[in-house]
């Protein structure tokens, strides 16, 4: 059998031998594409090279792609684990040129590599093209294919568009034949329909012929130079090599699928029961290994989010497969280690995989059982309704809320003699889909860079000087006023000045634009902001005095002390994502930066907060290398070389051919395009002020140097002796005087505390006395006025000591919101009243939110007005706990 690692570089091999470059794999994370969630398709890394935005060294290209699709028609969640053939990550092979070759030759080479290369029948392929492609149906005639037997076909299947408007182009299709035993249309034309989803035509390879581009109108026109864009799953090709109709059952799932099987030591039988759930996890496991790997965290957000229901989904069916321990991380691994000779990288991230996903199971798995009670309660009240379908907005809560996907809903549903609102579900999911839509289309990009592409278009450039100087001489060649090309700009006029040359930095890399003047023999102007909207294009955004001309000569003079300022932070920024793998670990790779003049924000991977220890090593390790006067060199070589001697490339960023490596002296080394001091001791002092989170798993630093730096020391210095000043005490004494006072203050909060639990509730013997008892429990509840939690708890544990085997349920009415705390002894807790599901039982009485442990839960909010009713319920929300009727 042929390995789908074989076919994988058969596939590159066969294209390098035509004259194509291997192209690595983007990330996933686009790099400078807010246009895209996920990478989804090989071409996207070619975006700007088909929109005439960027050019490369080479107009043949061929590369293996991870991609990521989690929306549309054919990609929705659900269908991943029934159907064998639905992935949310995949590999992508694909050929492009970048006009060179077209139509005849692409055909050509679809042919050789599938019946000769990789040996597949010729008369079990298939080709379409668009209706009326005469030249595509020539080169499939020039490959041997009998024009009637090449299957014409609408624009809805055989036409791509980049977007609304921009570049466009029919395209031709290969679906492979799995013989008339596998058809499930029966219709008589089913060798014609192959848009008909019948189980017989496998879709294999999609070849777009980027043609035209459209207007806004939707008029088209040829492309001066057309290009070619191809795709192929790997899954796919390898399942039709291999011979089997699932992509589950070829060599790159099988050893997850024995993995996972071994995991949960099930028999052949019970294996082939769960075929669904180990799908999921084999599939999940893919996507949650490499998100991770290229950076992605769970989150409740963006990306992070379609991570974390990605691994609440394979959680939810491991459950149901009979897993009671953690798994996601022994699949990362049986993924790592399958993977990893294709995606070498993914080894040296694993253990930061096992991290984040085995933090974010275990923490799954805390409101996993929240989750559960929920959908008891909706099966029961739908019950009381007398009703026999559970509402579709409730059953997208349960898959919004907790991960539930609906098929598990369905499942539990029907358990009960129940079936659930699919169209509302639906309709609820639509609603949040446009509310949070994946933008897959490049329309408002490639908009809003009309104007700019039309300059590169027109041979318009910008050679960037200011490396090594702050002052440069050049030539107006573009001026923009309103996004319009302009000849002249009057004063007060809000422009975009384009000069042949500059030394002003256009924001990139995090890096801010620097700012500065551009002199004229007719006016100046005022430069606020320096971008770079499409490669190779600087534009200098200010405000005119005076009267600048497309043409004149200019002087352009970058503002020298907030550039040093930028330099220092910039360089500092490099010394720290160095410092923090040293000291937290290699996985603390950068995950974002801001570098502007008053200070530098850096964004890591990191799935705690950074102790007070570590940041004072961070902190002195900066400023080691600060005081070391390591000189900060930079040289450009091939990215590969690059690489190659150690330098760090970040995840979300996008390089060329050639890259500019910035080397701090036997310290750091990274690909940047940056703009640096000459030596460490030019950042003068480095100093963190804050760190905190931006979203799980991602921590943030912000600090100062130079001048910054200097001036926080210096306040922060003159606030410490006025505090002592105050104290009366020396500087050194503050932090000793300052504990004494906060000690005494809290004994006083302590003794106010306690004040008020004597007052809300004099004789808490009578109230132990007087409470019910349920299944062995006793329930005691108090209602207090204006208590906080604190209060609440102080009362809950004077209450305690008093009960053998009780819950306890304090809760006050104060300031038009209602609080609580709950307490169960252990006694309780053993019989299954445990303080969590009580929380949360009142929480659906009362509105309130919160929850907690088995032995103290806490919640707030909710209806003031509904308290006093609910309170005298107790002893049946604690009925409802021990599982009592």
């Amino acid at each position: 059998m042929r390995r789908a690692d074989e076919i994988r570089e058969a596939f590159l091999r066969y294209f390098e031998a035509q004259g194509h470059t291997r192209v690595p794999s983007a990330s996933l994370v686009p790099a400078g594409d807010p246009t895209l969630l996920f990478t989804n398709a090989g071409m996207v890394q070619f975006k700007d090279v088909f929109l005439g935005l960027e050019q490369r060294s080479y107009r043949r290209a061929v590369t293996v792609q991870k991609c990521m699709r989690v929306s549309g028609k054919h990609n929705d969640l659900e269908n991943v684990g029934p159907s064998p053939g639905h992935h949310t990550f995949f590999e992508m092979l694909g050929n492009f040129s970048f006009g060179d070759y077209f139509k005849r030759d692409a055909v050509r080479f679809a042919w050789e590599l599938t019946t000769e290369t990789l040996g597949i029948p010729p008369d079990r392929l298939v080709q379409t093209v668009l209706a009326g492609d005469d030249e595509a149906v020539a080169a499939w005639a020039a490959v041997g294919i009998p024009p009637d037997r090449i299957v014409r076909m609408r624009e809805a299947t055989n036409f791509w568009m980049m977007g609304d408007i921009g570049p466009c182009g029919p395209t031709s299709e290969l679906h492979f034949d799995w013989g008339e035993a596998a058809c499930t249309c029966g219709r008589p034309d089913c060798g014609e329909a192959l848009d008909n989803g019948c189980a017989r035509w496998l879709e294999i390879w999609n070849l777009v012929f980027m043609q035209f581009d459209q207007a806004a109108d939707g008029t088209r026109t040829p492309l001066p130079r057309p290009g070619v864009d191809t795709g192929m799953g790997l899954e796919r090709i390898v399942s039709v090599i291999q011979g089997v109709p699932s992509n589950y059952e070829t060599d790159l799932f099988l050893p997850l699928l024995d993995h996972i099987q071994a995991l949960l030591k099930h028999t052949p039988a019970q294996r082939a029961q769960h075929a669904v759930a180990y799908r999921v996890l084999a599939d999940h496991g893919r996507a949650m290994t490499f998100l991770v790997a290229d950076g992605v965290v769970p989150d409740n957000e963006g990306r992070g989010y379609v991570l974390r229901m990605i691994m609440r989904r394979a959680i939810l069916f491991a459950r149901r497969a009979g897993a009671r321990a953690p798994v996601l991380a022994s699949v990362a691994d049986a993924v790592v280690s399958r993977m990893r000779g294709a995606y070498p990288d993914l080894a040296s991230h694993q253990p930061f995989i096992r991290e984040v996903v085995g933090a974010e199971e275990e923490r799954f798995h805390q409101t996993l059982d929240a989750g559960l009670g929920r959908l008891d309660d909706l099966i029961a009240e739908t019950r009381r309704r007398g009703e026999a379908v559970l509402p579709g907005a409730d059953v997208f809560r349960l898959y919004d809320t907790y991960g539930f996907p609906r098929d598990l809903t369905r499942d539990v549903a029907r358990e009960h003699g129940l079936e659930i609102d699919e169209a509302g579900f639906d309709s609820e999911k639509t609603r949040q889909q446009e509310r949070s839509r994946e933008a897959g289309a490049f329309q408002s990009d490639a908009r809003h860079r009309g104007a700019y592409a039309a300059l590169r278009g027109a041979g318009v450039s910008s050679e960037f000087v200011g490396y090594e100087t702050f002052e440069a001489s050049g030539r107006v060649v573009a001026l923009l006023r309103a996004g319009e090309q302009v000849e002249t700009a009057a004063a007060g006029d809000d422009v975009e000045v384009v000069c042949d040359q500059t030394p002003f930095y256009a924001e990139a890399g995090g890096q801010v634009g620097d700012t500065g003047e551009i002199r004229t023999p007719g006016g100046v102007v005022a430069v606020t902001d320096t971008q770079r909207p499409v490669p190779g294009l600087v534009v200098h955004r200010g405000r005119v005095t005076g009267k600048v001309r497309v043409g004149e000569p200019a002087r352009l003079v970058v503002d020298a002390s907030r550039r040093w300022d930028i330099m220092r932070n910039h360089t500092a920024t490099h010394l720290l994502h160095r410092a923090l793998r040293e000291i937290l670990g290699e996985h603390a790779r950068q995950a974002g930066s801001r570098v502007a003049p008053d200070r530098l924000r850096f964004d890591f991977l990191h799935l705690r907060p950074v102790s007070p220890d570590e940041r004072a090593r961070l902190e002195a390790r900066v400023n080691e290398q600060v005081l070391a006067v390591l000189p900060v060199r930079t040289e450009v070589m091939a990215y590969k070389d690059a690489l190659a001697s150690g330098a760090v490339a970040l995840f979300d960023e996008k390089y060329g051919d050639s890259v500019r490596v910035v080397a701090i002296d036997g310290y750091s080394r990274e690909l940047c395009g940056g703009t640096h001091v000459r030596s460490t001791a030019e950042i003068g002092l480095f100093m963190i002020v804050s760190e905190s989170s931006v979203g799980s798993g991602i921590r943030r630093i912000e600090a100062l140097t130079g001048r910054a730096a200097v001036g926080r020391a210096q306040a922060i210095d003159a606030a410490l002796r006025e505090a002592a000043g105050v104290l009366r005490v020396s500087a050194e004494e503050v932090p000793d005087r300052l504990r004494q006072l906060a000690g005494r203050t809290r004994a006083l909060e302590a003794e106010v505390v306690s004040a008020r639990v004597r007052e809300a509730a004099p004789d808490l013997d009578a109230a132990v006395r007087a409470a019910p008892e349920v299944g062995g429990v006793r329930v005691v509840g108090i209602v207090t006025s204006g208590s906080d939690q604190a209060a609440l708890r102080a009362l809950g544990d004077r209450i305690k000591p008093r009960l053998g085997s009780g819950v306890i349920v304090a809760a006050s009415s104060t300031n038009g919101r209602i609080e609580v705390v709950v307490m169960a002894t252990a006694g309780a807790v053993a019989r299954g009243a445990e303080a969590g599901k009580v929380v949360a039982a009142l929480n659906r009485r009362l509105g309130t939110r919160g929850g907690g442990r088995p032995e103290l839960a806490q919640a707030g909010g909710g209806d003031p007005a509904l308290l006093d009713a609910v309170m005298a319920d107790l002893p049946q929300l604690v009925r409802e706990a021990l599982g009592a009727p």
